[in-house]
């Protein structure tokens, strides 16, 4: 657990939101057995400041004096409507540089993502939050699906929606990919060249980690065999017959593949996030069962070397369970690149704790080269 000092505070009321904690971590447990989540960080404090009139703060951060916020709708390529929250600097000039920012899987905008946001909002950067489609307040049915083709193609949309704004210089659009949308993040600029410069935090490659028998630690004898996957895709399958009858939608990993020692202790931590006070919003959901299929034949790093020559940044934390994600990613990205290292960070840490997230490092990193 990290000390109320070091991780950003709730805002008022979210302590009492959602199931009660004894539920709500075995829930949680199940869908990070299914690797829905994760993030890192570091930083100074935050000026907090009280809703305008009118204005409901629904989010786990207190709200920035520094920073104007409005909530925003557009349309991804597929006519899904997609709800963003857009920070933007306080007596801003011009047209300014600006960053998308992803949140992690099963996560929603109201979390680490609009966190990010924010405080990147006042270092200078219009930013823009969303939420994936058929998750939180954006459209898409059924309800928490991942269509991982879809939750690439928002980035681009958010691209379109940045882009033509008059406030926003739409060659200097940038990313922040947090955990699953790490990978979602580079799958995108694999595709879009609109994206200028890509920072990932936390990474989570979806597609090897539900290969791997959601691997969390590269301990190899507790990567799943090649039986314990055709198990956890026969259950998954199953379990479409029984929606398409109208029996009740499953969510999270399934019980077909026990979870082994380092993948109950990654599950465990994720709960301390979102089944808790700390990071619990009533929007995040674990997604279904039935995306498993789906989820195993994603590739994030396929054509990683379409990303040059726009530069990445590559953070993760030193005791993250999940490090070796961001490090194979690394390896196999091409020039130019740069892999960060928070000494002393875990996977979640990196959701909250504003005294770990290298804030002037990601800052340095975008001025740079926006």
């Amino acid at each position: 657990m990290t000390s109320k000092e070091s991780r950003e505070p709730m805002s008022a009321g979210q302590g009492g939101r959602g199931l009660q904690r004894r539920q709500m971590l075995k829930l949680t447990g199940a869908a990070v057995a299914t690797g829905t989540i994760a993030a890192a960080g570091g930083g100074a404090a935050q000026a907090e400041a009280k809703p305008r009139r009118g204005e409901k703060w629904d989010k786990t951060f207190l709200r920035s004096k520094k920073v104007d916020h409005q909530k925003v709708s557009f349309k991804n390529r597929l006519g899904i409507e997609l709800v963003a929250d857009l920070y933007s600097p306080q007596h801003r000039r011009g047209r300014s540089p600006a960053l998308i920012v992803g949140h992690p899987f099963g996560g929603v905008k109201e979390q680490t993502s609009g966190l990010y946001a924010q405080r990147m909002a006042e270092r200078g950067f219009v930013t823009l939050a969303f939420d994936a489609s058929y998750n939180g307040e954006s459209g898409g049915t059924p309800r928490h699906i991942a269509s991982l083709e879809t939750f690439v193609e928002d980035f681009s949309a958010a691209v379109d929606y940045l882009g033509t704004r008059r406030f926003v210089a739409r060659d200097k659009i940038g990313v922040i990919g947090v955990c699953a949308s790490g990978g979602f993040a580079l799958s995108a600029a694999q595709i879009d060249p609109r994206l200028k410069a890509v920072a990932t935090v936390s990474m989570y490659d979806m597609g090897r980690a539900y290969r791997d028998g959601l691997g969390y630690a590269p301990v190899r004898s507790e990567v799943n065999s090649f039986e314990e996957r055709q198990l956890a895709l026969a259950e998954a399958a199953e379990q479409r017959w029984a929606e398409f009858e109208g029996r009740e939608v499953r969510y999270g990993g399934g019980d077909a593949v026990p979870l082994k020692p380092s993948q109950q202790a990654a599950a465990d931590e994720f709960a301390e996030y979102y089944a808790t006070p700390r990071g619990q919003h009533p929007r995040s959901h674990p997604l279904s069962l039935t995306s498993l299929g789906a989820i195993t034949s994603f590739m994030p790093l396929a054509q990683i070397e379409l990303t040059a020559p726009r530069p990445l940044l590559l953070i993760a934390g030193g005791n993250a369970h999940s490090r070796y994600y961001t490090e194979d990613a690394y390896a196999q990205a091409p020039e130019p690149k740069e892999l960060h290292i928070v000494p002393g960070a875990g996977h979640v840490d990196l959701y909250d704790r504003v005294d770990l997230i290298p804030w002037d490092k990601l800052t340095g990193f975008f001025n740079e080269h926006l």
